[in-house]
């Protein structure tokens, strides 16, 4: 069996910014001390959740640096270092293996996609440019590529491909990586309403959004589950689906920012071109976030 990154749920932390769009470090300094004493497992920086589509080279590298610093070993830290450019992927995994964060998150290429045989030798580079563990990332909503499990058979055959964070929605096909891969991968769940049925499969967790706002209950989720607690950590997860779907009512992470200001974090907007929720939209949000308790006052 490989290193395990973490077992658990890991927060695909968002990254507050002021109205001009800059980077608020001293509010993301408090949020990360938030995550970790609220019990998140590992905190993934730079993902989707993160904005990094929209971050500078330099902007990207800070923060890996700014959270892996902040969380002084208390977690373990992911750094998000995908790209639809291999030799860019390649560059962001040793820039992210230099500051000495505990893994990579690499999604699959976007926008020019490639082949399955392309992801073998997209992935296989990445592997090869660090000792770092690494998390495959299939989203096949947002990139227009899947990771078939025959695929992940072969890029598990690799030493520094540990994982898989499985956002496809598709339990066959999590069933059939789980089967055809065994102890070589790792799979973690990217979706945040399905987290107790990849475990029933063998997951060891989620990369959540939910852990944004929830962190102590998405941990517990995980938690029982592991503990045999299977009907108690099923409980949770259902209790905690109408807030999913509060989250991921409007593009990610438009929903999580929204709700994070709510709670009186200084999130501050997303930038362009995610704009904030419609009126009706945040006062829905909002009525959920009340409904859960997680509003102030």
């Amino acid at each position: 069996m490989k290193k395990r990154i973490f077992t658990g749920a890991g927060v695909a932390i968002a990254t507050p910014m002021f109205a001009d769009g800059s980077i608020n470090w001293q509010e993301y300094g408090r949020f990360v001390d938030w995550q970790i004493d609220n019990g998140t497992d590992a905190i993934i920086v730079c993902g989707t959740t993160g904005e990094s589509a929209t971050l500078s080279d330099e902007e990207h590298i800070e923060s890996i640096r700014f959270v892996k610093e902040r969380a002084a070993g208390r977690v373990p830290v992911i750094a998000g270092a995908g790209s639809n450019d291999t030799s860019y992927a390649v560059r962001l995994a040793k820039e992210a293996a230099g500051i000495g964060v505990d893994g990579l998150l690499v999604v699959t290429p976007y926008y020019n996609k490639t082949s399955q045989r392309g992801l073998v030798a997209h992935y296989n580079a990445i592997a090869d440019a660090t000792e770092l563990p690494i998390i495959l990332y299939s989203v096949p909503s947002r990139t227009g590529v899947n990771i078939l499990p025959e695929t992940c058979k072969e890029l598990a055959r690799h030493p520094n491909i540990a994982a898989i964070k499985e956002a496809s929605g598709n339990m066959e096909q999590v069933a059939k990586i789980r089967a055809a891969c065994g102890d070589d991968l790792d799979v973690y769940s990217g979706e945040d309403g399905l987290v107790v049925p990849m475990m029933s499969l063998g997951g060891i967790g989620v990369i959540s959004v939910l852990s944004n706002v929830a962190p102590r209950e998405t941990h517990d989720i995980c938690r029982l589950f592991f503990d045999g607690k299977v009907k108690e950590s099923a409980a949770l997860q259902l209790k905690y689906m109408d807030l999913v779907a509060a989250l991921f009512s409007d593009v990610n992470p438009i929903p999580v920012k929204e709700a994070l200001n709510m709670m009186g974090f200084a999130a501050g907007p997303c930038r362009m071109p995610l704009i904030g929720m419609a009126d009706a939209a945040k006062e829905h949000l909002r009525a959920v976030m009340s409904a859960y308790g997680l509003l102030q006052g």
